[in-house]
């Protein structure tokens, strides 16, 4: 497929040069971006592959190219470019789109590359992810070779049916201490303090202090004692030894295991599971993969809206020459119109960036704003600030979805878009809008970009009820498991754990264990959750 791609011809590199240059003059900073041009089966056959041209061997991408082919002959969808993010940035254009069509493309990518660059989500990603998607497709076809393509394919299955089980913000914040921070706070611990204080100079009296505290915490009493001569008697060195050794021992068997609930599934079956070499590798392998493309779901409605602005900034105020004004708006409406059931994210991504712009122009915002409860007084609000592009970029810069969703949707812009909230009626067979109110609109916008809109699932137990069997916990916020993908997830756990697979979720508003042990899947009702 590499060699039937087509670079850009001269006029479209000299169109490729002025959208750059544009950009690079509205303050965009983007990667290095290279343009290749497809044909709409082959820009379907990487968009199969997750918009890179190289991919490990699996059913799946067949499966995702034939759905992705038929939806293109029956006209249900078209794809106009794809961006990949990386260090240089790679982006596919069709080759049928007109020229203004690639003009605005081209826009749009250079924004996108702009957005993978700065946005602190991205921060982590590997940026050279094309090459590491190539040697993990060159890999896996080794372990295939080797091994069969049925155990491997059927072994990816199982990793593929967990790839969302994975810590979405753990590479942001730290949820364990680290070594320095243990450290740190040994040498905060009074009997640490003690003991360097007094350094060299620690006496007996001191010793035995700290020695007393020691075993206070390990669980054994000294028994007291006013003779200081007694003191071997009454309490024998070796038989504090030995009670401390139990102690010890008792407590390793109440630890539990993990010792705080697991968010990271993938990577707690990576330490933990009994995998051969090559399963450990291919686990691991996904979990990469997972992560990298993990910010591109945090992000969806700010890039998405991010590369909007600025293509139809760009577009409107430079590069558009006047017979090209209709086709442009004709095609651009189609992106941002609104589609039944389905949440646009290009739509409200640029309509809540053109707003923030137009509050930070006017200086709508801060505690006076906010405390104007004259809504004619509000509307003519204006202070003439112009801060609306330096706001948009420090945007950029530090919000995912829900951050920027949290702190910007406000209820003016509710009442502006006429926004509302709609839910399917059991009783009257059909979707109804639920509410108008400001609070349950940005609630339910939340709950849906929250976690990426998935359960809550974390590794609760690693030897539960003490037989090596895995205990899953979901975390229940008004989202029910899917017993379908629930029992099938389970019976993919037991292939990777090889023991018994249990969570605990609400069934019906009723805690309840599902489990898997190799052969049968059953649902058990428990007194709590």
């Amino acid at each position: 497929m590499r060699q039937n791609r087509r670079r850009l011809t001269r006029e479209m590199r000299d169109l490729q040069k002025e959208i750059r240059d544009h950009a690079l003059a509205y303050g965009l900073d983007f990667f290095e971006v290279i343009f290749e041009v497809l044909d709409y089966e082959e820009i379907n056959m990487v968009a199969s592959y997750g918009g890179f041209p190289v991919r490990y061997p699996h059913w799946k991408w067949g499966m995702e190219y034939e759905r992705m082919q038929k939806s293109y002959t029956y006209g249900l969808h078209r794809i106009y470019e794809m961006v990949i993010n990386n260090d240089p940035c790679y982006a596919y254009l069709l080759e049928s789109n007109s020229f203004v069509d690639q003009k605005t493309v081209m826009a749009h990518v250079y924004a996108h590359c702009d957005f993978f660059k700065n946005n602190y989500t991205f921060a982590h990603t590997n940026r050279k992810m094309i090459d590491e998607m190539a040697n993990h497709a060159t890999r896996i076809a080794r372990y295939m070779d080797r091994l069969g393509v049925e155990p491997v394919e059927s072994f990816i299955d199982c990793c593929l049916s967990i790839d969302n089980l994975i810590d979405y913000n753990s590479p942001y914040i730290a949820r364990r201490p680290t070594a320095q921070s243990q450290r740190d706070e040994a040498r905060q611990h009074p009997d640490a303090s003690l003991l360097e204080g007094h350094g060299a100079l620690l006496d007996e009296e001191i010793l035995a202090a700290a020695q007393r505290d020691e075993l206070r915490r390990v669980g054994v009493i000294q028994l007291p004692n006013q003779r200081e001569y007694m003191e071997g008697y009454i309490n024998p060195p070796k038989f504090l030894d030995e009670q401390r050794q139990k102690a010890r021992d008792k407590a390793k068997i109440k630890k539990k295991f993990p010792p705080e609930p697991e968010r990271d599934v993938m990577a707690f079956l990576l330490n933990h599971a009994p995998l051969k070499r090559w399963q450990h590798e291919v686990l691991d392998m996904l979990r990469e993969e997972a992560y990298y493309f993990a910010p591109q779901g945090m992000t969806k409605i700010m890039n998405e809206g991010w590369a909007s602005y600025w293509h139809s900034t760009i577009m409107t105020q430079r590069a558009l020459k006047p017979s090209e004004f209709i086709d442009f708006a004709d095609h651009h409406s189609g992106v941002v119109a609104t589609h039944g059931l389905q949440l646009n994210p290009y739509k409200l991504g640029l309509e809540l960036l053109r707003d923030v712009e137009d509050r930070w122009n006017r200086g709508r915002f801060g505690k006076e704003y906010d405390e104007c409860d004259d809504i004619a007084e509000r509307r003519r609000w204006d202070k003439r600030l112009g801060q609306g592009r330096d706001k948009l970029f420090q945007v950029r810069r530090h919000y995912n979805d829900i951050t920027f969703i949290d702190e910007f949707l406000t209820l003016d812009f509710c009442r502006e878009h006429k926004l509302f909230s709609f839910g399917f009626n059991q009783k009257h067979n059909r979707w109804e809008i639920e509410s108008r109110q400001f609070k349950a609109i940005k609630k339910k916008l939340l709950d849906s970009l929250t976690n990426l809109g998935q359960p809550y699932i974390c590794v609760d137990d690693g030897n539960f009820e003490n037989r090596a069997e895995l205990l899953l916990a979901h975390r229940h916020d008004g989202m029910d498991l899917d017993p379908g993908y629930a029992s099938e997830t389970l019976k993919a756990l037991h292939r990777i754990w090889t023991r018994p697979v249990n969570i605990r979720t609400l069934v019906e508003g009723k805690p309840t264990i599902l489990r898997f042990d190799g052969k049968e899947y059953s649902e058990k009702q428990i007194e709590s959750a």
